[in-house]
């Protein structure tokens, strides 16, 4: 579930896997294996997650919906599945 969370956000808030990578810290691939579920989404990348989408890591396991209503709304973008710049935590 964690990965479908993980794509509504950045739907709705305009991040492609590279912004998303570089807000993490992590590569762009190695957000593509964790998306792909070739690889998956660790404990302390929950904490990342979190912090990078300004919630509480419990919010993300709670499903897309949820996820998205505990969105900041500087976060969301201006038009649903388009692009914003994101800055690193």
């Amino acid at each position: 579930m964690l990965r479908t969370t993980v794509a509504a956000l950045m739907h709705h808030t305009g991040e492609s896997q590279e912004a998303l990578a570089a807000g993490l810290r992590i590569s762009q691939a190695q957000v593509s294996r964790k998306q792909s579920g070739r690889s998956a989404w660790a404990i302390a990348d929950l904490e990342k997650l979190a912090a990078h989408y300004g919630m509480h890591p419990p919010d993300l396991l709670m499903g897309p919906t949820h996820a998205i209503r505990q969105l900041p709304a500087v976060r969301l973008a201006a038009v649903v599945g388009g692009r914003q710049s994101v800055l690193s935590v």
